[in-house]
């Protein structure tokens, strides 16, 4: 996701009618008979670690199965007919050929369990009191308990509905789309649907998600040097986070040398810097701001203000010093590419490029890199790869050769005609208060863009910082309810 300008807002629908007094009486119930309960769900939702694991498929996945298995229970305790399809459960109410669909997802993103003040995987609700801290609290396991207790309203209020609902949970909507993508070839999805996953009031839009990622070969040491050189540079934790962790090792350092860095990384805002000699090397530890990815400007990345940091001396290309050249000298600390050659860009609706680093490994081999991408439409993918891979070329030229580069560069999405979209503006401005709502376009990427009529819908609020990815998951008790009442008065409205 990305908080844009107000050029990224689509323009406000000439007449919003307010919900009706059936959905507005529903959305009322449900926060006055479900408001712990819903708490309860999402403790039990964040106990189950459903982080991929690496050739483990979800069918496999102990974690997995068991997380599955409460979806179908609760969804059966709450009234509901429950399916498995194995990388899909879907929690269905009332029946129809017109369906209204629901898309969640049951996965949640790595953990480093030492930044959390309590288990990530326990929900933690009084370290922070109001907040709801735990992996999955915003990033999707809140949504799916939400929207259980708003189907669990509508269905105790007995209101007569002309389609079905159906509540769809996926379960790698972090690491892999091709089994969704599967799923529904065999299975025809809803006719229209909301995806939350996002944030509000309506997401019409999304960034296309990409990466740049090469190798920096080891390079021949250099025997008997004296002067100061780069011996090592590691960061980050996974794509789509901006790294809040990074270190480098520097050998033959000196006083002056340790001053010089300290100098240049006290003018950086939001980091922390720890610096630890053994003999002749000097250790630095940098400590910054994890986000999502799609939010780089929500941030501090630690990899790129270290490497800025370092930047007090030209440093021979060894293969971590290679790193830090390339990264002062095409990365930047900004986030918008604009010294990675010509390709920075940006569209009025969906707002500039983004260009991140993420992910350092050293290994045996050498030093990799990941760069995380979010581009809008404006520019065609061959553009944008011919541009970038120019400018590789030009820095190679300049330095020394990288191998296995890869340029996976996505498509940008624009949903143009979904009909629910001014019933949904009309509910987050009567609960809301925030009159002549407008749809807007995120950095980030959802499964919106595999079903038919879909849009996203919350859970976030426009503008607020999303904490999904980050090393501090949280959501609100007051977001909670406050997304319970417009889920249920939503559902109401759409499937009446």
């Amino acid at each position: 996701m990305g908080l844009l300008s107000p050029a990224a807002f689509a323009a406000a629908p000439a007449s919003q009618i307010p919900p009706s007094t059936a959905a507005t009486k529903a959305a009322t119930h449900a926060l006055k008979t479900y408001s712990g309960d819903i708490v309860a769900s999402v403790a039990k939702m964040v106990s189950y670690n459903t982080v991929a694991v690496p050739n483990v498929p979800i069918a496999a996945n102990p974690a997995h199965i068991g997380f599955k298995q409460y979806l179908r229970e609760h969804g059966e305790h709450l009234g509901f007919d429950v399916t498995d399809y194995g990388s899909v459960v879907v929690v269905g109410m009332g029946k129809g050929p017109q369906r209204v669909g629901i898309v969640t997802h049951g996965d949640v993103q790595p953990v480093n369990p030492a930044k959390w003040a309590k288990s990530p995987f326990e929900l933690d609700t009084t370290s922070e009191p109001g907040r709801l801290i735990g992996r999955g609290t915003e990033d999707d396991k809140g949504p799916i308990a939400t929207a259980l207790y708003a189907m669990k309203a509508i269905k105790d209020q007995g209101i007569v509905l002309s389609k079905r609902i159906e509540l769809y949970v996926y379960m790698a909507e972090e690491s892999d789309w091709d089994p969704l993508v599967a799923h529904l070839k065999e299975h025809a999805p809803p006719q229209m649907n909301i995806t939350l996953d996002s944030e509000y009031p309506v997401v019409t839009a999304e960034k296309g998600f990409g990466s740049v990622s090469f190798m920096l070969p080891n390079q021949p040491a250099r025997i008997d040097s004296v002067e100061p050189d780069l011996i090592a540079f590691t960061g980050g934790f996974f794509g789509s986070q901006i790294p809040e962790d990074a270190g480098a090792v520097i050998a033959n350092a000196t006083p002056r040398l340790e001053a010089q860095i300290r100098q240049r990384a006290a003018a950086q805002k939001g980091m922390r810097y720890q610096f630890l000699w053994q003999d002749k090397q000097l250790a630095i530890t940098a400590l910054g701001v994890s986000a999502h990815s799609s939010q780089p400007e929500n941030g501090v990345n630690a990899i790129s203000m270290l490497a800025d940091a370092l930047a007090v001396r030209p440093w021979a290309d060894s293969t971590a010093g290679a790193l830090v050249n390339f990264l002062n000298e095409v990365i930047g600390t900004g986030v918008y590419g604009q010294k990675f050659g010509n390709v920075a860009y940006r569209d009025d609706f969906m707002g500039p490029m983004t260009v991140a680093p993420t992910v350092i490994k050293q290994s045996p081999e050498g030093i990799s890199l990941n760069i995380n991408i979010r581009r809008p439409k404006g520019k065609s993918k061959d553009q944008v790869v011919a541009e970038m891979s120019a400018a590789l070329t030009q820095w190679q030229a300049r330095h020394v050769a990288l191998t296995n580069i890869k340029l996976n560069i996505g498509d940008p999405w624009v949903q143009a005609n979904a009909p629910q979209v001014d019933t949904l503006l009309s509910v987050f401005s009567h609960y809301t208060g925030i009159k002549n709502a407008k749809p807007r376009s995120i950095g980030g990427g959802t499964n919106s863009r595999l079903f038919p009529n879909a849009v996203s819908f919350g859970p976030a609020m426009p503008d607020a910082t999303y904490s999904g990815h980050s090393e501090h998951e949280f959501i609100t008790l007051k977001q909670l309810l406050l997304n319970l009442q417009m889920y249920t008065a939503v559902l109401v409205e759409l499937a009446k």
